[in-house]
């Protein structure tokens, strides 16, 4: 619950912040022979300009001058090795895969976290993030309209487009398919290049 919350923040604070209201955006489809895969990712680049180590305030600015403060808690590792001048890049991904396997059995989710911190005495980062694997029924299939109808392990319904005629064929009312969402916040820091 605690990674749910810390990840809607982050990206609530990426998206939403006004100082950085315009993140570089870029969002990729991929297609398999029995999958297909969204991927979109959030980039956000800025300076370190100001440090205050009694609050651990870092005040960061992007290259069109807008300044944002952000407050470092105790978990990041290595904040004594952030310097003015450092790069931070924030990256923000969310990734959706669609798998047409048939299995059996019943609907079921799992989670699974991913947590990455640097190592002591190198620059702060890190990655934290979740994956969740959900396996549901198809309750319909609308090949004109590219749709496929899922019914999910709390009884919840959603209509998926796709889009690959061959995935389309391959699928039947009463089988069962693997949704997998993950999402992650990476945050690295790079040293100044004025030495």
């Amino acid at each position: 619950m605690k990674i749910r919350i810390f990840l809607a923040a982050a990206a609530v604070a990426l998206v939403a912040c006004p100082a950085f209201a315009q993140p570089q955006t870029s969002v990729v489809v991929t297609k398999g022979a029995e999958s297909a895969t969204v991927t979109g990712t959030k980039t956000v680049t800025a300076k370190v300009v100001a440090i205050d180590s009694t609050t651990r305030t870092v005040t960061l600015k992007d290259k069109k001058g807008r300044v944002v403060e952000v407050q470092v808690g105790e978990e990041a590792r290595n904040f004594d090795q952030l310097k003015i001048g450092d790069v931070v890049t924030t990256e923000y991904r969310e990734s959706m895969s669609l798998s047409l396997t048939k299995a059996s059995g019943p609907r079921s989710a799992s989670e699974r976290t991913i947590e990455q911190r640097s190592t002591p005495g190198a620059k702060p980062g890190g990655t934290i993030g979740r994956e969740v694997t959900i396996m549901a029924d198809v309750i319909a299939v609308n090949p004109k309209a590219e749709t496929v109808t899922l019914k999910g392990p709390q009884g919840n319904t959603v209509e998926v487009i796709v889009q690959d005629p061959e995935q389309m064929k391959n699928i039947r009312k009463g089988d069962q398919v693997q949704v997998v969402y993950t999402e992650a916040l990476a945050i690295s820091v790079t040293p100044s290049a004025s030495k």
